[in-house]
């Protein structure tokens, strides 16, 4: 009779843990709580990583300008800068970039000459459709650039797996300006020879520039646009010239 009383109470023992594991394994779990703004004070973002690094290259143009200056091919960039992020405390959705670095651009001409050594008052660009003429002629300028960024980013604590959106601008000096021209041909398009020419001056150019800039992307991709506010050659040294860009940026650390 003892060892009856026994296993009965065993197996009601038994019985009513299965049932309460049964209960509990079928209940919802509550999904993973995002921080609210005074819950980010709590996260440590200390160590992540925010595009501290930017590498960006894409196309190059020079909006409207007169005929006499013909471009050609394709115009193009790369950029590199290096920033330091601060995320707002109250909200670190929102930060506000800023460092330096480089940005250089290439534009590309058809049978004209940029004489960028030229004694005149105005930057000469010479139709060469009737003369001896460079088969490829660019000209190349670069410029030492502070960044400055508005940013947003929909997971802070791990930006390489979110949305980002930035808004800002940079001022750069021009520390770079000159034209190369590469193999010599004939006004019918012969190549006479291999003959390589570089000129480098930056008298005609403006030495300080003012650009608007934008980017939006996800984790370490993003398309950028930038227009610069400023004219690209000094008052009266030619056209009104205000370029403006679009690309790829690829950010890191």
């Amino acid at each position: 009779m003892k060892k009856f009383l026994c296993t009965a109470a065993l197996l009601i023992a038994l019985q009513t843990v299965f049932a309460q594991t049964v209960i509990d394994s079928t209940r919802p779990v509550a999904p993973p709580r995002t921080p609210s703004k005074t819950g980010w004070k709590k996260t440590d973002l200390s160590n992540r990583g925010n595009d501290h690094i930017l590498l960006q290259f894409g196309v190059d143009s020079w909006g409207s300008v007169p005929d006499s200056v013909r471009t050609k091919g394709l115009p193009r960039h790369f950029n590199i800068y290096f920033m330091l992020d601060k995320p707002f405390k109250t909200n670190p959705k929102f930060s506000v970039a800023f460092g330096v670095g480089v940005g250089s651009s290439n534009i590309f001409f058809d049978r004209t000459y940029v004489d960028v050594k030229s004694n005149a008052v105005r930057l000469p660009f010479k139709n060469q459709d009737s003369t001896d003429h460079f088969k490829k002629f660019k000209l190349t300028t670069a410029f030492l650039e502070a960044p400055v960024e508005l940013r947003y980013n929909t997971n802070p604590a791990t930006p390489n797996k979110s949305y980002k959106i930035a808004i800002g601008g940079k001022v750069g000096t021009l520390i770079s300006a000159g034209t190369k021209g590469k193999t010599l041909e004939n006004r019918n398009g012969q190549a006479i020879n291999n003959f390589i020419e570089k000129e480098k001056s930056k008298k005609f150019f403006n030495g300080t520039r003012l650009v608007a800039t934008m980017r939006v992307g996800y984790g370490i991709f993003s398309l950028h646009g930038t227009y610069q506010i400023t004219n690209f050659l000094k008052d009266g040294a030619g056209p009104e010239i205000r370029p403006y860009s679009v690309g790829l940026t690829i950010s890191g650390l």
